[in-house]
């Protein structure tokens, strides 16, 4: 079967940057140009619209620069206005040599914001287009709100259209300014111009205004569009504009007829870079490029791929540049636990495996997901278990009020007697220890030694991982150390300190 090879044009770096509060610095745009040209190997950029600041101009000045020294010129774009030449005259002091000059493509713009007829507004447009040429500038024509053109004024469109075919343009872009179609009007507009039209190149330009981007521009190239208008991580005012990773997974998956150029293997690279450099997150469960999309929770899926693939899709990390995750929570398995420990290089027997996703469901009870760099802590904390459980924590209370000693209610039964006590002190696990060293006391016996106390979380966990305290404990010429594992500070001391009194009791 022989392939229509479609352009994409990635307008991160001018539509993207209408995101409300993101500007790019000049360094930043360069940057992004190099990877989307070089890396991503998108057909064409547009990196700005003329006239806007200083910083812009400088921007472009510097992309332009670095695009003639490595023959991406014809490849770098321009929004630009119909302004009696002010545009082409920043164009060139800028370096710039192709320009997408922004034009009516609706009746309603051309009559209530311009004021003026389709005649006046042609005119003027041809003597852009006539200017830009002389300047050895090339151009493509934007069609601005043309979506509520062809609902709501067609015979203009197709006019403005009638006009275009006879000027010295390259593209007409059809934008759906204001992301309102739907698939099947984006398709019925398309293929009514493009069989009207089979040999004139049009580019269409989705917004996401109703989440239907990426379905827009699919049925858009179904209808015969010659290219398409995308942005890194979805980025664009309001909504945002058509993304780029979902819309090139699903032509590579869903069109065979269709052929494009996008680097797969880089669009998480870029999308990260975007998402740095404008700091717009990018949502966890945002496809293909989201943290969350190809992390495995519920084990059921861990050992369906363990067994044949059974939950295989073409969808595959890796040709994003990424790799499957299997989170440890509480409806993991342990079929995601022995994917972790592989991936760690560690092996359990089944007995402790037992054990350690016991302790994990209970873990994931308290925070929602746990990490890979948790796991050995976890493993550490349950196999540290060599004694009889003689001694075990009922229950505590622990209050910390301003203007007021903390105090602690614990509950504790030690060979298979159960004490109460209650205590101050100047802080909670100080009134805890208060309490513990009140019932031993009654026991006639007496408590070692807290000589160290160091907390620590896995390194490369996040601000809410799991939390190990370590204590030293003195008893008589003996010193030796617990742990405790807990995301609560307080509660993973006590746990230690349980294990303290397991120990000198057995």
């Amino acid at each position: 079967m022989s392939k229509k090879k479609i352009e994409i044009m990635d307008t991160t770096l001018r539509d993207g940057e209408q995101t409300s509060g993101v500007s790019f610095s000049a360094s930043e745009k360069l940057t992004i140009a190099k990877l989307l040209l070089e890396e991503l190997k998108v057909d064409r950029i547009e990196i700005a619209s003329a006239r806007v600041s200083e910083g812009e101009f400088q921007a472009v000045k510097d992309v332009t620069n670095w695009a003639l020294e490595n023959n991406y010129l014809d490849k770098v774009e321009v929004l630009t206005f119909v302004d009696k030449g002010v545009s082409i005259d920043w164009m060139l002091k800028a370096g710039a040599k192709v320009q997408n000059l922004l034009t009516k493509g609706s009746l309603n713009h051309l009559t209530y914001q311009l004021k003026k007829t389709s005649n006046q507004h042609f005119k003027e447009i041809s003597e852009a287009i006539l200017l830009a040429k002389k300047n050895d500038i090339e151009t493509n024509i934007y069609l601005e709100d043309w979506s509520n053109g062809m609902r709501n004024s067609k015979a203009y469109v197709f006019e403005f259209l009638e006009f275009l075919k006879t000027q010295n343009i390259k593209r007409i872009m059809l934008p759906d300014t204001l992301g309102v179609l739907t698939p099947e009007e984006s398709y019925n507009f398309l293929k009514e111009i493009k069989d009207k039209y089979p040999n004139l190149h049009f580019d269409f330009h989705a917004h996401n205004d109703y989440d239907l981007g990426v379905a827009n521009v699919i049925a858009g190239v179904k209808a015969g569009a010659d290219g398409l208008h995308l942005t890194v991580n979805g980025m664009g005012e309001r909504a945002g504009n058509a993304p780029m990773a979902s819309t090139v997974a699903v032509i590579n998956d869903f069109m065979p007829e269709i052929e494009i150029g996008v680097n797969e293997k880089v669009l998480y690279t870029v999308s990260k870079l975007v998402e740095n450099f404008s700091g717009v997150m990018i949502p966890a469960n945002k496809p293909i490029i989201g943290a969350n999309v190809f992390t495995q929770t519920a084990g059921i899926h861990a050992d369906g791929d363990n067994k044949k693939n059974l939950y295989f899709s073409n969808l595959l990390p890796e040709r994003f540049g990424r790799t499957r995750k299997y989170a440890l929570g509480k409806a993991s398995g342990k079929a995601n636990i022995q994917k972790n420990l592989q991936e760690l290089g560690l092996q359990l027997d089944d007995e402790d495996l037992k054990k350690v996703t016991k302790r994990i469901i209970e873990l994931g009870d308290k925070k929602q997901v746990l990490s890979k760099e948790d796991l050995p802590y976890i493993i550490s904390d349950v196999l540290d278990y060599t004694y009889d459980e003689k001694v075990k924590v009922n229950s505590y209370v622990l209050t910390h009020a301003k203007g007021l000693k903390p105090t602690t209610s614990v509950s504790i039964t030690i060979n298979d007697e159960t004490f109460e006590e209650n205590c101050q002190g100047d802080g909670q696990f100080d009134a805890f220890m208060n309490a513990i060293r009140n019932v031993f006391k009654s026991k006639k016996m007496i408590l070692p030694d807290l000589i160290d106390y160091a907390v620590r979380i896995p390194p490369g966990s996040r601000s809410d991982a799991l939390c190990e305290t370590i204590i030293t404990w003195k008893n008589g010429e003996k010193q030796f150390k617990t742990r405790g594992l807990d995301s609560d500070q307080t509660v993973s001391a006590i746990k230690a300190t349980e294990k303290m009194l397991n120990i000198i009791i057995n």
